[in-house]
């Protein structure tokens, strides 16, 4: 795959390995590739979905371009510069562009801590910025959430509250991308395309490119304008996803296809 120059997220010819457990007394087994060789562009403005089955790589993936996880061959690139696992402050500059959203908001947040302190902690971390009321309550009704959640504790939140929070949270340092792994799984299908809706406007009103993991097809449909589909570690179809979803080239791609009873928000 050609690397294009103007990418702002980039994986260089990056492999993965998993070893095999065993024994100590046992001969090693040589190590899994997860992926091997995998190039991919992203460029800033797009949205872009990454779909696969569970065990596919793309969570290993993700882990790789946050910077979580160190590859074993191959470099990741953010706008041209080597993005390397490493100390919070090796990693701000990073951090400030590139924002992850996570599988599991309820999880993520510290129960007992108030939304305020939550949305108050990348502001200072990152942006070594005092937070304002001003701030934090434009960074709620961003994510079409009431003021007055400010002084909630985020464990008394309900999951799509607590998943609004997580997205304002990220947005709040005004990054150039985010990193979305399976954002919506938890949550019922109302809710899912109140989730699918909201990233399509705050990405669009903020001018930011989008990466949506996820192992349902239908959720990056009408969000997402470039589809990757995943299959044992390799990119088998990397296409504008209105063309993988009336036509996919591949068998894994129709049987994704066929587990989704139906496609809704298609454009």
């Amino acid at each position: 795959m050609s690397l294009s120059p103007q990418a702002f997220l980039r994986l260089d010819r990056v492999s993965r390995y998993q070893s095999a457990p065993h024994k100590f007394w046992q001969k090693p087994v040589p190590a899994v590739p997860i992926f091997h060789d995998l190039s991919l562009s992203l460029t800033r403005f797009a949205r872009v979905g990454l779909v696969g089955a569970s065990g596919c790589g793309k969570s290993t993936l993700l882990k790789t371009l946050l910077a979580l996880e160190v590859p074993d061959e191959g470099a990741v690139y953010c706008d041209g510069i080597p993005v390397r696992p490493g100390s919070v402050r090796a990693l701000r500059w990073y951090r400030r562009r590139v924002q992850y959203i996570p599988q599991d908001p309820a999880g993520s947040l510290a129960p007992n801590q108030r939304v305020a302190d939550l949305l108050s902690e990348p502001l200072k971390h990152l942006c070594h910025e005092k937070p304002q009321p001003t701030r934090l309550r434009e960074a709620l009704e961003q994510v079409e959430l009431s003021p007055a959640l400010l002084d909630r504790k985020a464990g008394e939140l309900s999951g799509g509250q607590a998943q609004r929070v997580a997205l304002a949270r990220a947005l709040i340092v005004k990054p150039d991308y985010l990193l979305a792994d399976e954002p919506v799984s938890g949550l019922d299908l109302p809710l899912r395309e109140q989730i699918k809706t909201l990233l399509l406007q705050v990405t669009e009103e903020n001018r930011m490119g989008l990466l949506m993991v996820s192992h349902d097809i239908s959720m990056l449909a009408g969000l997402c304008d470039r589809m990757l589909v995943m299959e044992n570690g390799r990119i088998i179809e990397d296409r504008p996803t209105m063309n993988v979803l009336n036509a996919p080239r591949q068998p894994h791609t129709r049987q994704l296809l066929h587990a989704v009873p139906v496609l809704t928000g298609l454009r």
